[in-house]
């Protein structure tokens, strides 16, 4: 069974910034492209979210985007200590924008919880990035 993570974006100020950090931070595991994001402890309910899970990022208050999840792995820092790097699929899929209060760490999002991809709920028209950032400043996205 599927389950999703929900997840802030801590230092994203906009969609392009995320896209831009990914392309950035690509990395090579397990012959495959995947973007990591780290956490201090490794989701126990991995194998659901490696069942078509994704992971949705909070930007600026509101769901934004996904990434699928391809896999988990544990790693040590140069302190000694361990976390578990969570590995991402680099494709960032927009999705419909749904506020979210700030939270810490991540949360188990239910797939019948979780947004719609925008491109669905739009017949595939996907409004500029610039339009939807002051459609979403008026609340109105």
């Amino acid at each position: 069974m599927t389950i999703h993570l929900l997840r802030l974006a801590v230092g994203a100020d906009s969609l392009q910034s995320m896209r831009d950090w990914r392309r950035d931070h690509q990395i090579i595991w397990q012959g495959h492209k995947a973007v990591p994001t780290c956490t201090k402890r490794a989701p126990t309910r991995a194998a659901e979210l490696l069942d078509g899970g994704c992971i949705y990022w909070v930007v600026k208050g509101f769901v934004q985007c996904r990434q699928r999840f391809i896999g988990f792995d544990m790693v040590r820092d140069v302190d000694g200590g361990d976390y578990c790097r969570m590995l991402m699929d680099p494709e960032l899929v927009e999705t419909v924008s749904m506020p979210k209060r700030p939270f810490q760490g991540w949360r188990y999002l239910k797939p019948e919880d979780a947004p719609a991809d925008l491109a669905e709920s739009q017949g595939g028209d996907v409004l500029p990035e610039h339009l939807l950032a002051e459609l979403r400043a008026l609340g109105l996205a």
